[in-house]
């Protein structure tokens, strides 16, 4: 199964027999807060997820944004009516990283069936709603190890053996600027791949083969050891993995990123164009 959905697919299944829950995760760094917008108009039936709340733990030494409880995280997919044997859609405002979150937390965690809306809300043509639904409780337990996660030493690891792709603006990877951590650069051997190449004017995912050749070209390829992804918190990182499963790799997150790297002076920083 595709990870991605148009809006007219999500229209159609919407409308079936057995429609998919709907989860609304629009959330912006440093930006107002996503459910004001979520109250003034949702594609209808979607329940509005917090990502800062509810899609990560206590931001401290584990980054800005750690993976949140297993058990807290099951809650509250349980109370947004997830269950286990049941289609999932995720949307955010149009950027798709936080949707991407959803998408990869629930994957990690075991649920077979979840897409993310291509382009997100900005792609949806239908009629919103403001109406807040209360959807029957959901019986999805998570069973986290799905999907390949990394450690800080095992993005090290990756970035000797195999692909480590750090999907940052390259200005952050280069060590220009940094807004956000304690210091710009990037993991030493990790290669420059801004999650923004995924995608079309539109917002919307480039095409699976263009994004083969997008990832061929940085290293991916049949003779890669494997492949890994961080960015700054584990958010549009998760973006660069599900573009990743789109081109055909299943690739490992480092979920801490850079904000819990650089955050221990022990761990070295290269910075420049080149990983090295």
């Amino acid at each position: 199964m595709k990870p991605i959905i148009s809006a007219s697919e999500c229209v159609s299944e919407s409308a079936g027999p057995r429609p998919p829950v709907l989860l609304d995760v629009r959330w912006q760094l440093g930006g107002p807060h996503g459910l004001p917008d979520y109250e003034a108009g949702h594609i209808p039936g979607a329940v509005f997820v917090d990502l800062d709340a509810e899609l990560a733990g206590p931001a401290g030494g584990g980054g800005r944004h750690p993976l949140p409880d297993p058990a807290e995280f099951g809650a509250v997919m349980r109370r947004a009516g997830v269950g286990r044997d049941r289609s999932v859609i995720v949307y955010d405002g149009g950027q798709g990283w936080a949707a991407a979150r959803a998408w990869w937390l629930l994957r990690w965690t075991g649920h077979q069936d979840v897409r993310v809306l291509d382009g997100g809300l900005a792609a949806w043509t239908g009629e919103l709603s403001k109406e807040t639904p209360v959807p029957a409780e959901g019986d999805f337990v998570p069973e986290p190890g799905a999907l390949p996660l990394l450690d800080a030493d095992g993005a090290a690891a990756l970035a000797r053996s195999g692909l480590l792709l750090d999907a940052r603006a390259a200005e952050r990877y280069r060590g220009d600027v940094e807004p956000i951590d304690r210091v710009g650069g990037h993991i030493p051997g990790a290669v420059s791949a801004p999650t923004g190449e995924n995608v079309g004017g539109d917002g919307r995912f480039l095409p699976a083969d263009a994004l083969a050749a997008r990832f061929a070209g940085l290293g991916a390829d049949g003779e890669t050891a494997g492949v890994g992804v961080y960015c700054g918190s584990g958010v549009s990182g998760a973006h660069e993995v599900l573009a990743l499963e789109i081109a055909g790799h299943r690739a490992a997150l480092y979920a801490g990123s850079w904000s819990e790297w650089s955050a221990d002076e022990s761990r070295p920083v290269a910075t420049g164009p080149d990983p090295l």
